[in-house]
């Protein structure tokens, strides 16, 4: 990777060019931090079209031949699928690209945070004391992320979502617009809690919760299909 200067801003294209890519567009441009190439995606029929000004250069497999070519120093996932993002964040990572972070400047985030890679934060999100961000998560529109909280590597914590201190997400957690987890529950890895679900208790691993209070209506099934769907999505 090239030296920067002050003046001289890190090179960075998104991959993504969908509505999750508009979103950290807007986040980049609005942060004022990074140059912004354009987009990388996977529809062929938008190659060569521009996404809110910005050109789609071509498929996510073409990184590796446009990273010199155009340059690139760093990279953004914006894609909302959990496992498709963190799969292809571990792609990124053996180009040897910067995964950076989007996160604007309307958010606020405790000084003792610690944030991971790849990461997302949307306008009006809160991190409050001590929590951890892990890799490749997004902190949609407005969310609260209270004290303590570990929010686990490729997890969508939605629009208002509101998340008390000492909460454990586990990786891959999808947890719906609006919905509300008391203090001290932990959400088991790949679990979805549906919108505007309130979670008074621990939600095990691949279920899914939904309603005041949160009931599940889906469990996961054996051991072996777990540990199946625990591996990153192919793309």
């Amino acid at each position: 990777m090239r030296h920067t200067t002050k003046d001289d801003k890190i090179r960075v294209l998104i991959l993504g060019a969908g509505g999750q890519g508009r979103v950290v567009l807007d986040i980049l441009l609005q942060a004022r931090k990074y140059d912004i190439v354009g987009f990388l995606d996977n529809n062929s029929d938008i190659h060569g079209r521009r996404v809110d000004g910005f050109l789609v250069h071509g498929g996510i497999d073409d990184l590796e031949k446009l990273t010199a070519e155009l340059d690139i120093d760093g990279v953004i996932i914006a894609i909302g699928d959990n496992g498709a993002r963190r799969g292809l964040a571990r792609q990124v990572e053996q180009t040897g690209l910067e995964l950076i972070n989007a996160v604007h400047p309307s958010a606020t985030l405790a000084y003792n945070a610690t944030v991971g890679r790849n990461v997302v934060i949307a306008a009006g999100a809160v991190v409050c004391a001590n929590c951890q961000i892990g890799d490749s998560v997004i902190l949609n529109t407005g969310c609260i992320i209270d004290h303590q909280t570990m929010i686990g590597e490729g997890s969508h914590i939605c629009p208002g979502v509101r998340i008390a201190g000492r909460v454990k997400v586990e990786p891959g957690v999808f947890i719906g617009i609006g919905a509300t987890i008391i203090p001290k529950v932990t959400l088991g890895c790949e679990a979805i809690v549906g919108a505007g679900a309130v979670v008074l208790e621990d939600v095990l691993p691949m279920a899914t919760v939904v309603g005041v209070p949160a009931q599940p209506i889906k469990l996961a099934g054996a051991s072996e299909d777990i540990a199946a769907m625990l591996l990153p999505a192919r793309t």
